[in-house]
């Protein structure tokens, strides 16, 4: 009898730290980070024109050694915003730090709660001066109907930005960066079928394959911001794992009068007017346009008090998923638990003889100094 209870002990013996070594991973937090799409609004005379807007994508744990080149950053970088742009030096696409991207500073208690075009230009050139020099001068200056380099930098001066935060793994951002460095960035700008939405989908395909196609309807065939940001909604609904949530990225007053409503392309066709002409020409035309409107082309995406984060409280877009809030962000949780008591941080005046920023911005001034950009030729 003996014999026989000794191996049920052993047995016992193995099996309970074991249990104990599952129950400790299964109960760790998970270790993810997270990116957003960042929905912009249309704005001044172009935007009147083209109420489609903008985007990009945000990445939390992507930095970039040059505007052109990433890598995955080091403890305390907030991450770079990449998209594709028209007329950047021959470039496909850019990537900037996220503070600057938003406000064109270093620190984000530099950013006033209101400006004025002078300041706004005055950042502006700063941060080119540090940074996109290393373009050259093959930046645009821009004009009436394109805003060239200024809209790399500061750009909530400009509008208003909603962002759809997602889940991502360091095994998906890592997979990113080499895919999108191997990438030969030259410029191949279309409007109609290559614009930034496209390079959108394509970024969002390396972490939900193959979900984000080009559709017929709505839009006419071409991709909108808007159909994007509903491409990862209804994504997100199928998969809770995606821990969406939609966050608001106010426009500092004071630069330009506030941003326009983001629209498709039926949507904003019949909404200006456009369509009028349209029926004159060919009735059919219209009333296919109309009927994709109306059959596809009206959806929310945005709820009614969405968590609104200001240049001191971007925790709730930079900090992991899962992880706990800061107290100083304005509220945490998925798309349906957004607070209806929204609150925008007042914040100092801007100090005319702050730092120069660097191109790796960090949250913490005790984090170590990032690598000094490197000359880029287009």
């Amino acid at each position: 009898m003996p014999s026989n209870r000794a191996p049920k002990k052993r047995t016992w013996g193995y099996l309970l730290p074991a249990t104990i070594v599952l129950f400790l991973l299964s109960s760790a937090p998970h270790l993810v980070a997270q990116a957003a799409l960042l929905m912009e609004q249309p704005y001044g005379v172009f935007g009147s024109l083209n109420p489609t807007g903008h985007t990009a994508i945000y990445l939390e744990r992507v930095c970039a050694d040059t505007p052109v080149h990433l890598r995955m950053c080091a403890e305390g970088e907030p991450g770079v915003v990449i998209s594709r742009y028209h007329g950047m030096g021959g470039y496909d696409w850019v990537a900037i730090p996220l503070i600057p991207y938003l406000y064109a500073v270093d620190d984000p208690s530099k950013v006033p709660s209101k400006v004025d075009p002078e300041t706004v230009r005055r950042f502006r050139d700063r941060y080119r001066e540090a940074l996109l020099g290393t373009f050259g001068d093959a930046l645009p200056k821009g004009n009436a109907f394109r805003d060239g380099w200024v809209q790399l930098v500061g750009t909530a001066y400009d509008r208003r930005t909603y962002a759809f935060r997602f889940a991502t793994t360091p095994e998906q951002d890592r997979q990113l960066i080499a895919r999108v460095n191997a990438l030969s960035n030259v410029s191949h700008f279309n409007l109609e079928y290559n614009n930034c939405s496209d390079f959108d989908r394509f970024i969002l395909n390396n972490y939900f394959p193959h979900q984000f196609g080009r559709t017929i309807f709505p839009d006419a065939g071409m991709t909108t911001p808007k159909h994007v940001a509903y491409a990862l909604v209804n994504y997100s609904k199928r998969h809770p794992e995606t821990q969406l949530r939609i966050l608001e990225i106010p426009q500092v007053p004071g630069n330009r009068h506030e941003s326009h409503a983001i629209h498709g392309v039926d949507e904003s066709l019949i909404m200006n007017g456009y369509v009028i002409p349209i029926a004159v020409l060919n009735p059919y035309i219209a009333g296919g346009l109309l009927a994709d409107y109306l059959v596809q082309g009206r959806y929310k995406l945005v709820p009614k008090d969405p968590t609104t984060v200001g240049p001191e409280h971007l925790y709730a877009l930079t900090q992991p998923s899962g992880a706990a809030s800061n107290p100083s962000s304005t509220g945490t949780g998925s798309q349906e638990d957004n607070p209806p008591d929204s609150v925008q941080p007042a914040v100092s005046s801007p100090n005319r003889d702050a730092a120069v920023p660097a191109h790796s911005t960090r949250l913490s001034q005790a984090a170590p100094t990032p690598a000094s950009p490197t000359k880029v030729k287009p």
